[in-house]
């Protein structure tokens, strides 16, 4: 049995206007976050390549890959952080959340950006095994963008596994709630524009007593309301548990959205 704890993490922007959170007042706290947890993968939304610069030394144990939206290292990435020391990564792309996936920069849909997902293969040095991170971000302004946009994401999960079956985690930002479709349809609860999925996937709130709270707090903090930060799992994964942490950080949030950890066992 091999044991994967993941984190689910949107940086938030380097936004100057955030006054006391952005970005640079921010950095020792979004390290602190992660090292506290030691997630042996870390799926991030809305780093900048200069951000993911920054915590390229204070994570010594940690590479990472992925792409700006706009292409090379342009705007936000959807970045995957990965222990060198217990992971190989094997293979890696990215495709845009569009009509045309393999269009560099591609929107469809009325997407207020073009959106993407990162994936990578790795391989556990210690067991061997292999198993897929996909790590998205929907659009928060068009929903037949979101709808669509998790059909794109489920589209390549659901190929790749019958390419190879291996197991694969799925995290992202989904900027909806879990009475909403693009989770209703990863949970197998109904279908998008009559396709269900076939995913079978695992929502890793589920096995938790309880409503999770928010995970979107706009830097103010409290737990009133539902989350839009998800981390999924195809049926070999165990969801062992999962956490909201909502700590603050010499007197301060790491992020706007709070990160999520699942510790979940491979069999």
């Amino acid at each position: 049995m091999l044991e994967v704890k993941v984190m689910t993490f949107n940086l938030r922007y380097p936004e100057i206007n955030d006054g006391p959170n952005y970005w640079p007042e921010r950095i020792e706290r979004a390290t602190a976050v992660i090292n506290k947890h030691q997630p042996m993968l870390i799926g991030t939304q809305e780093g900048y390549h200069s951000m993911l610069k920054d915590l390229e030394p204070r994570l010594n144990e940690y590479d990472w890959v992925g792409q700006g939206r706009f292409g090379e290292h342009e705007n936000e990435h959807n970045a995957i952080f990965f222990n060198r020391d217990e992971l190989a990564m094997e293979e890696s792309g990215q495709f845009w959340l569009s009509e045309t996936p393999d269009v560099e920069a591609s929107v469809s849909w009325e997407s207020s950006f073009p959106r993407i997902c990162t994936w990578t293969r790795f391989r556990h040095r210690e067991s061997g095994q292999s198993f897929y991170l996909y790590n998205t971000h929907l659009d928060h302004h068009s929903q037949e963008a979101k709808d669509r946009g998790i059909q794109v994401v489920e589209e390549r999960i659901a190929r790749q596994r019958a390419v190879d079956g291996l197991p694969a985690l799925l995290t992202g930002d989904f900027n909806s709630y879990p009475d909403e479709r693009p989770i209703q349809f990863l949970r197998g609860e109904i279908g998008i524009n009559g396709k269900e999925s076939g995913l079978n996937l695992t929502d890793a709130y589920l096995p938790i007593n309880g409503a999770p709270g928010s995970t979107f707090h706009e830097f103010k903090g409290g737990d009133t309301g539902e989350p839009i930060d998800y981390i999924f799992a195809t049926d070999e994964f165990e969801v062992l548990s999962v956490e909201v942490d909502r700590c603050r950080i010499d007197g301060g949030y790491p992020s706007d959205h709070y990160p999520v950890v699942a510790t979940t066992r491979l069999g």
